[in-house]
């Protein structure tokens, strides 16, 4: 989903920003669970992808079924889900997009990595993390995770009436379950998900072809953009 929800409830509405807003992001990757959920690091060599693994493995036997991210998709429906009515609404979608994941928006005002002082210095780093995040060829939270969808709570609005239910949610968990689980085997071990998540760039100075296709599973972007 290329286009902010805020901008289509703006549109919806009939209103105008009064003025560019600007939030803050991080410059180092995040990881973002299939369901949307953002995982920061809280040290330099933190694993993300791990910390959420782990939580979302309720039963500990190292594999994550189905059921479990179901269950995991459940439990951040009901943060998202702040009036409790069992859908998330443009209101909400908004403060996902904005406060709770403001790491999926392009021109994000980018906080410098734990440890890492703040200011001129660092901005070549801070850029150059970002283009190590894909940031040149992927947009939103497809930086991030393993899927590429750009906006992966929206992305679950299956009947498009721009709130997403309960039911929903479940569904798309069980989608996206079916999309990393390449094999059908009906578990996925932290070692598979490990390599369905983009490598980091080798050389930061590196050119990207931007007319190549993008081959990650999920929702592919157009060729050329």
């Amino acid at each position: 989903m290329p286009i902010p929800a805020l901008l289509l409830a703006m549109a919806a509405a009939g209103a105008q920003p009064a003025s560019p807003i600007l939030v803050t992001g991080h410059a180092w990757a995040p990881f973002i669970s299939p369901m949307g959920e953002p995982f920061r690091a809280r040290t330099p060599d933190d694993d993300t992808l791990a910390r959420w693994f782990n939580q979302a493995d309720r039963n500990r036997d190292g594999a994550l079924t189905p059921a479990e991210l179901v269950a995991d998709g459940e439990r951040f429906f009901a943060t998202l889900d702040t009036n409790h009515d069992e859908e998330i609404d443009p209101d909400e979608l908004i403060q996902y997009e904005w406060e709770i994941a403001p790491d999926i928006q392009l021109m994000s005002k980018k906080r410098p990595l734990p440890g890492q002082a703040s200011g001129p210095a660092n901005a070549k780093a801070r850029r150059d993390s970002f283009l190590e995040e894909g940031g040149s060829r992927l947009q939103g939270a497809a930086r991030y995770g393993l899927l590429n969808m750009p906006e992966p709570v929206a992305a679950a609005d299956a009947d498009f009436n721009r709130g997403v239910s309960l039911a929903e949610f479940r569904q798309a968990a069980l989608a996206r379950f079916q999309l990393l689980d390449r094999a059908g085997a009906g578990r996925l071990s932290l070692a598979q998900l490990e390599a369905l998540r983009p490598a980091p760039a080798t050389h930061r100075n590196r050119k990207v072809d931007k007319k190549a296709l993008d081959a990650r599973i999920g929702n592919p972007l157009p060729a050329g953009n």
